[in-house]
């Protein structure tokens, strides 16, 4: 099953280009910034080993950073288009794509996620849920709809086997 087409009086064309956002992880940049203005402002402390917790932070950093390159990769060497405001050029299935259709902003969830444990600043948990949150809402629905369009049953095919997120199936 397809999503709804949105209202192409107020989204555009989305068979060519699927965002107007030139770059949707800036939302991920926006939401730090807040966060470490609400940190500086309010300061929030973890009671827990901050040695863990930096450790763990960076842990989750590097994975975030590590999926963000590997998606990255694996879409240039599929001759994809990576800028999320023009249209899509290839239907990427393998890599870190065969596990979320979403890794680059997976990614980018873990690495805030990350540098909140790393840095000391609980602020960024839930900026990057925030964060999440609305790129699925600002960016991720909207190239849905693209790629539905563009790719037909060869979406439709990869998109009942691979979460949104993270997974082998279903439409999370």
């Amino acid at each position: 099953m397809r999503p709804e087409h949105p209202s192409r009086q107020r989204d555009g064309d989305l068979g060519s280009a699927p965002n107007r956002l030139p770059w949707p992880p800036m939302i991920y940049v926006a939401a730090t910034i807040l966060a470490v203005a609400a940190n500086h402002l309010r300061p929030l402390r973890l009671d827990m080993d901050p040695t863990f917790l930096r450790a763990l932070g960076a842990a989750l950093l590097a994975v975030g950073l590590g999926l963000d390159v590997w998606a990255m990769i694996t879409m240039s060497r599929c001759r994809a288009n990576i800028l999320p405001h023009r249209a899509a050029t290839a239907l990427v299935t393998t890599g870190p794509f065969a596990w979320s259709r979403n890794p680059i902003y997976l990614g980018n969830t873990i690495a805030l996620m990350g540098a909140s444990l790393a840095f000391a600043n609980p602020w960024l948990m839930p900026a990057a849920i925030i964060a999440a949150f609305a790129v699925l809402r600002l960016a991720i629905l909207r190239e849905e709809v693209h790629l539905a369009m563009r790719f037909g049953t060869a979406w439709d095919r990869y998109r009942g086997r691979t979460a949104r997120w993270f997974g082998k199936t279903g439409d999370r």
